[in-house]
């Protein structure tokens, strides 16, 4: 059994192998598509072909579309190479379940793939000429938060950036260059209208994405390539409109016991490939089955019936209350509190910490306790609902290769965002934040992570994180198992508001904080001591 066009024409293989077939006609689709695309996805990776091409397939199959999606590569053109053409464009989904078993179906609704290469005539022909058609409606991304920066940490732009500011719109190379090199096409065409749609997890994803491209625009003016009525184009929403998104998915990388399982079946030419950019990618796409995808409805040119395939259409608050609770309290606040745990307690999978008791009541307190009261509901979904599918379903899947040494990278930026804010509300609301209880012992857990010994008192290596250096020297002096040792070296760190959002003494548990810290540093066993003390 081959995953082409040719090869899934034997139906009763596929069928025989417990294996879905799209319903609709996958060659009469594509090349509908491609004399007239309603829908261009930039970033043609794993989260993508599973989840986006997901819900087109849906559509498809269930006759609410007849065009499926024009897959643009912005970075990796190896993928279109070595995982789109060889496979006519198919993706073998695989939704992988928590009790172990998986369900498997074929996608046909990528119907092209374009490599976003200025320097490649015929490519870059083929999206000047899907730009000029007026029936498209909407450009996507997922091209992850790092493909919309212009500038490094010290405010000035990446070389790569400077050379498509000064060389113009026709040799454009970075993904936002691209983008803006082809609203200005459309914009030559007749100024159809457009809206340009950020997939990508991070907060304000429209707002990031807009700014990029009418910064690349305005540099542009200044040196004559552009002219100013594509600025006033771009910058008018009833135009080209940024909807903000908020994305949830787990999408691991290719498991090799998926395409083990694969080729017991018959499936051929499974094997996971590693591009020349390092892209670890199979003609398969695994990950799990729960998903969300909350879209801000402003589409000036119309749009496909997303909300028949589970997506959520609203306005831009509701986009960002989705976004506040899954971030705040139910989801990623979790997560570090299993990262920096897991590391302390010498676990090396998330979802093998789920099996731990004293972990499992750490991140039902933080959540459903204590982020509960303070989160706003955003109304298209509950927070309790949502919680509970994480804590009982998501973080226990053992097919999640997640491991808490990965989840605890650059732990310093997230902890503002993840407690900070629910910090804030309590004392918003009580006037300090002492109620709290495992939110402080998380970040007390944090700081006797940051010490790099385990609760066995072995030593390990800390994931990267930009402030390491800094908070590892003002925590100098410290020795895990003399309680002694510490002289309020932490009192710097509680009290910066640039790491939580607002000096945790002022909030009322900086000194709660470090009481749990002390405790944790008395020797062996004493981290999961703390944990029994403070959760029972």
């Amino acid at each position: 059994m081959k995953l082409t066009l040719e090869g899934i024409k034997n139906k009763e293989q596929w069928q025989e192998a417990g294996i879905g077939l799209p319903s609709y006609d996958v060659e009469k689709v594509a090349e509908e598509t491609k004399k007239a695309p309603v829908w261009v996805h930039f970033g043609a990776g794993n989260i993508f072909r599973i989840f986006i091409g997901g819900l087109a397939d849906t559509l498809l199959n269930n006759q609410e579309m007849d065009k499926g999606i024009t897959c643009v590569e912005t970075f990796d053109f190896d993928v279109v190479d070595k995982i789109y053409k060889p496979y006519d464009n198919l993706v073998l989904a695989v939704t992988l379940k928590a009790d172990g078993s998986t369900d498997k179906k074929v996608l046909g609704s990528l119907t092209e793939a374009v490599k976003a290469q200025s320097s490649d005539e015929s490519q870059w022909n083929r999206l000047k000429e899907i730009f000029r058609n007026p029936g498209l409606q909407m450009i996507s991304f997922t091209i992850t938060e790092k493909g919309y920066a212009l500038k490094g940490s010290d405010g000035s732009y990446f070389p790569f950036i400077v050379a498509d500011i000064e060389n113009g719109p026709e040799k454009a190379g970075s993904a936002m260059a691209v983008v803006c090199s082809l609203l200005y096409e459309r914009y030559k065409a007749g100024k159809a209208p457009l809206a340009v749609v950020s997939m990508d997890n991070c907060s304000h994803n429209g707002e990031k994405l807009k700014g990029s491209v009418i910064t690349m625009a305005q540099e542009w003016l200044s040196r004559g390539f552009v002219d100013p009525g594509f600025v006033d184009y771009i910058t008018d929403e009833s135009q080209v409109s940024f909807p903000w998104s908020m994305i949830d998915k787990i999408t691991p990388r290719p498991a090799e016991s998926v395409a083990a399982e694969l080729k017991k079946l018959g499936v051929e030419d499974m094997d996971p490939v590693i591009t020349s950019k390092k892209t670890y990618i199979a003609p398969f796409v695994n990950a799990e089955g729960p998903q969300y995808l909350v879209i801000e409805d402003h589409f000036p040119n119309g749009r496909p019936a997303l909300e028949k395939a589970g997506v959520y259409m609203t306005d831009r608050d509701t986009v960002n209350n989705v976004e506040r609770m899954k971030v705040t309290t139910c989801l990623n606040p979790l997560h570090t509190a299993l990262a920096v745990y897991g590391c302390l307690l010498g676990y090396t999978l998330i979802a093998d910490e789920m099996g731990d008791e004293d972990l499992v009541k750490l991140v039902n307190q933080i959540g459903p306790v204590e982020g509960m009261p303070v989160v706003v509901n955003p109304g298209i979904l509950s927070p309790e609902d949502f919680v509970r599918e994480v804590i009982h379903d998501r973080l226990p899947n053992p097919f999640m290769p997640d491991t808490p040494q990965r989840i605890a990278c650059d732990t310093s930026q997230k902890v503002g965002i993840r407690y900070g804010e629910t910090i804030k509300s309590y004392v918003s609301r009580d006037g300090d934040a002492g109620k709290l209880t495992a939110i402080p012992l998380a970040i007390a857990g944090w700081c006797r992570y940051l010490l790099g010994v385990d609760d066995e008192g072995k030593a390990f290596e800390l994931s990267p994180d930009p402030m390491l250096s800094e908070l590892t020297e003002k925590l100098a002096g410290i020795e895990v198992g003399k309680p002694e040792s510490y002289q309020g070296q932490l009192k710097e760190i509680l009290s910066n508001a640039n790491i939580f959002g607002s000096d945790l003494y002022e909030a009322g548990i900086g000194d709660k904080i470090e009481t749990m810290f002390k405790e944790e540093l008395a020797g062996p066993g004493a981290v999961r001591a703390t944990l029994k003390k403070y959760l029972n």
